[in-house]
């Protein structure tokens, strides 16, 4: 308890009074002493790192949490404030932070106390307005569960992880991950799966990427690292264990080595197999040398020679005055002739190991972390061998921080999927994913929570769509002819551009002047005056372009009610009806559809290109759609927004067939790609281009609305009314 002059000190003139008065509260309000001995020891230390009536008003804080969240969060709370008061130094962001606790205290007690654990964390890494956001975030991404609630405020969620990163402007795997993939193909031709370090990992295995010959784990990320340096530091470790996946194609038996030389081996071979990327790939060494920051320094650690040695073997301009380094830096290039063998690291290793011993110098490898930090834990360079644990367990624990406990990933897909066929025989076939997506663009993704878009967050990959022969797309000719030349007959009828005037009409909207001018001209000089002096507005060619846009997701594999063809069935002859009448016209039109496998993989399927002629290849693609998956429909559009806006026409035309609200397997809040998609609408009117949704026998008429506009939207109780509604509904919005 501090004395009553520091007290008096803190809570200057009256302030002192209602501090006392506060006190007396909470005393008396039976939360018991440890509540009310934490807010009497450091409430008086908040009064002056921010003032005293910030201190004041977090009795009430205290007090509700006591009520609503119980005993623990309220004492965290003082604790926790003392905390936010370091960082957040100006009154407005210590304010908001007040605010954001008593704002989970009322509507997620079962995770004040898990904010409050977080406290550290979060300020360090969020400004006030960032917390905001992510506190938001976590209240609404739980859709009212308390037990996600408090996954997503301990950081157990991966979501939460995700979100965190995006508000602190940190780079993280998740945000990588597409892009890692693809340059570990590009520079070693090497495909292994990837996965973020799982949060259950010990502190310093999540710090470190690793490999252990079938999987390769990367930390979620870097902090202290963001933008550019996270990426670059990403590609990095990525580039230096697909060396190790193309050059260490041996594992060292851990035999009787003690833990120092396990280090001092691993560190050589993760120099050799470097110094054997950069011949193949000389560009490499600008990747990996930034990051090897080690300086001479007064006293020799073992982490710390390791680290200068690192450095001293990569960094051709880095002098180390350290002996001990010398000698290891002349032993590896000396030995320069037997790089493409790894026993010159076990030997290298061993010597350095030895003189290590020599030197007194203490290695504990419980504390130890491979530097610098793109390294791998090397858990993949060493067999341990089956017979004798006891033996082995003294070399583990130098790597016994990278021990990741495998867990299956229900979130991720399978590399493979295994099928059932048949019901006799129990016959499991193995089926390989089919991955021949190629990734054309991101786009930005909007959140209405924070109100911000998330840039470069979905992926659309262009899928070659299949054809099948002999559909009934392709027997439509035969079986509704007089149905398509009806349709066709109306949109010749319909006139699409941009309104001409006419001049010298003998009636009309106005008074053509000059007309009227020489018409009494004419009169005075006694000569026959033109009776056509009127003008008028008349669209008189046609100027438009659509693209016709079809959701294939799952729910259109579902019947259309009293019929035996499914939904996905009546779009495709919809959609080839539609495409024979303005084909028949020379309108430039094109026919894309979607589906999404959340937001790394949004299938676009280009049926019809606008360079390309209607033919009977465009019926089969149509023929060839199959449903599945899930309805990410703003990045759709945007996707289709881009093509559309590439075209030069008076009229751009983007419509949209759908059986759903947007839904995507990464996304729990319904609201949240409605929005996104009602924002892809405005920013596609900001361009010009006019969006139209046709809603097939769905509740999603509500949300339809609000993304397209109530005027700009229709559902359609019978889904086989579209095959007849669908060019109607051309002629009608394209005027």
């Amino acid at each position: 308890m501090q004395s009553d002059e520091a007290i008096r000190s803190a809570f200057p003139g009256d302030l002192y009074d209602a501090w006392g008065d506060v006190c007396r509260r909470l005393a008396g309000a039976g939360y018991g002493d440890v509540v009310t001995d934490s807010y009497l020891n450091h409430a008086p230390e908040l009064a002056r790192l921010a003032s005293p009536q910030a201190a004041i008003a977090l009795a009430a804080i205290v007090s509700g949490l006591a009520i609503r969240a119980g005993r623990r969060a309220a004492a965290l709370a003082p604790v926790a404030a003392i905390t936010a008061a370091k960082h957040y130094t100006d009154a407005a962001s210590l304010q908001e932070w007040l605010r954001l606790v008593e704002q989970v205290g009322d509507q997620a007690p079962e995770s004040a106390a898990a904010l409050l654990d977080q406290t550290a964390n979060l300020v360090a890494r969020l400004d006030a307005r960032a917390l905001a956001s992510w506190v938001r975030i976590g209240l609404r991404s739980s859709n009212g569960e308390p037990e996600r609630r408090l996954r997503f405020f301990t950081l157990e969620d991966p979501n939460a992880r995700r979100w965190l990163l995006r508000e602190s402007g940190e780079v993280g795997f998740l945000d990588l991950e597409s892009r890692l993939k693809p340059y570990l193909a590009a520079l070693w031709g090497e495909t292994p799966p990837m996965r973020e370090t799982p949060a259950n990992a010990p502190e310093q295995a999540r710090r470190r990427p690793g490999f252990d010959g079938s999987v390769l784990r990367l930390p979620a990320a870097y902090p202290g690292f963001s933008g550019s340096d996270g990426e670059k530091l990403y590609r990095a470790a990525v580039a230096h264990i697909g060396a190790h996946l193309r050059f260490s194609r041996e594992r060292f038996p851990v035999g009787g080595l003690k833990p120092a030389q396990i280090a001092l081996v691993s560190l050589i071979e993760d120099a050799r197999v470097e110094q054997l990327a950069t011949r193949e790939l000389p560009g490499l060494r600008r990747l990996f040398t930034p990051f090897h920051a080690a300086e001479p320094s007064g006293t020799a650690t073992a982490p710390g020679l390791f680290a200068r040695l690192a450095r001293a073997l990569a960094d051709p301009a880095y002098d180390d005055p350290d002996p001990w380094v010398q000698k290891g830096r002349r032993a590896f290039f000396e030995a320069e002739a037997d790089w493409g063998g790894q026993q010159i690291s076990r030997r290298i290793g061993d010597l350095l190991g030895n003189d290590l011993g020599q030197m007194r110098v203490q290695f504990d490898p419980k504390n130890y972390v491979v530097q610098p930090p793109y390294r791998d834990d090397n858990l993949g360079l060493w067999d341990f061998g089956d017979d004798d644990q006891q033996q082995s367990s003294e070399a583990e624990q130098v790597l016994s921080s990278a021990r990741i406990r495998e867990e299956q990933d229900d979130s991720r897909p399978p590399d493979r999927t295994e099928t059932e066929m048949g019901d006799t025989g129990g016959r499991v076939e193995v089926i390989e994913q089919a991955h021949d997506g190629v990734l054309i663009a991101r786009y930005p993704e909007y959140d209405y929570v924070t109100g911000r878009e998330q840039p470069e967050w979905t992926s659309v990959k262009e899928y070659t769509p299949k054809a099948a022969a002999n559909g009934p797309v392709a027997r439509l000719r035969e079986e509704h002819a007089d149905l398509v030349a009806r349709v066709t007959a109306l949109i010749r009828s319909a006139r699409v551009s941009r309104a001409e005037r006419l001049r010298r009409q003998p009636e009309g909207e106005f008074l053509d002047m000059d007309a009227c001018i020489e018409a009494t001209v004419a009169r005075r000089i006694g000569e026959a005056a033109d009776h056509r002096i009127h003008g008028r507005y008349e669209r008189r060619s046609r100027d438009l372009s659509v693209l016709l846009l079809l959701d294939i997701s799952q729910s259109t594999a579902e019947k259309v009610r009293g019929s035996t063809r499914s939904v996905l069935d009546v779009e495709r002859q919809s959609a080839a009806l539609l495409a024979r009448a303005m084909a028949g016209l020379g309108d430039p039109f094109a026919i894309a559809a979607f589906c999404s496998d959340k937001r790394d993989d949004v299938h676009y399927f280009r049926i019809k290109d606008f360079s390309r002629a209607y033919d009977d290849f465009v019926d089969a693609r149509l023929d060839g759609l199959e449903s599945g998956l899930s309805t990410r429909i703003g990045a759709a559009m945007r996707h289709a927004g881009a093509d559309l806006a590439r075209q030069r026409s008076y009229r751009r035309l983007l419509l949209v067939v759908t059986d759903g609200e947007p839904s995507d397997l990464d996304v729990e809040d319904r609201l949240y790609l409605v929005e996104d998609a009602r924002k892809a609408v405005h920013h596609l009117n900001r361009f010009g281009i006019d969006t139209f949704c046709v809603g097939l026998e769905s509740n999603a008429e509500s949300y339809l609305g609000r993304i397209f506009g109530q005027r700009n939207a229709i559902t359609i109780a019978a889904v086989e009314r579209l095959t007849d509604l669908l060019p109607k509904l051309y002629l009608t919005i394209a005027r």
